[in-house]
């Protein structure tokens, strides 16, 4: 069996033929042409090009030193930088706190709860302090609100 692929002749139509001799025949006038275009500009850009060719070393090290300036700036003040990873950091301990504090007093309220639903002394303790209650023989004593502090006039205002 044989497995080998036959290449199609690839056919040169007759207009492409024309263009490419076209092309080739105004190839030397092109380029002629060209190099009277390019010549004065490269010859102007000449000593640019030398300066820079020179100050390579320089400008590559001035390169380097601008990233790793904008890196530095970057890393300590950017949007995801040390500064703000700090008070980020800061900020989670503080909740972390804050967290702490109200599973205690989440606790202690369960636990306030739980006593007033089944102690009996909490309930009585509770009744007592709320509603005024007393056992038979007991004399309640309420202390009177506190008065309204009143501001002391100045002779300040009247001036």
């Amino acid at each position: 069996m044989d497995l080998r692929i036959k290449r199609p002749e690839i056919a040169v139509l007759p207009h492409a033929r024309r263009r490419l001799s076209a092309l080739v025949e105004q190839a030397p006038k092109a380029e002629a042409f060209g190099g009277r275009l390019v010549h004065p500009i490269k010859e102007k850009l000449r000593p640019l090009f030398v300066s820079l060719y020179r100050a390579r070393r320089r400008l590559a090290t001035g390169g380097v030193a601008i990233v790793t300036v904008w890196l530095f700036l970057h890393v300590m003040f950017g949007a995801n930088g040390m500064v703000v990873y700090r008070q980020k950091r800061a900020e989670y301990q503080n909740l972390g706190h804050e967290i702490d504090q109200l599973q205690k007093e989440n606790d202690r309220y369960t636990s306030q709860i739980k006593a007033l639903q089944t102690d009996p002394e909490t309930i009585e303790k509770e009744a007592r302090e709320q509603l005024h209650y007393a056992r038979p023989g007991e004399v309640v004593y309420v202390s009177p609100a506190p008065p309204p502090m009143q501001m002391p006039s100045s002779n300040a205002a009247q001036r």
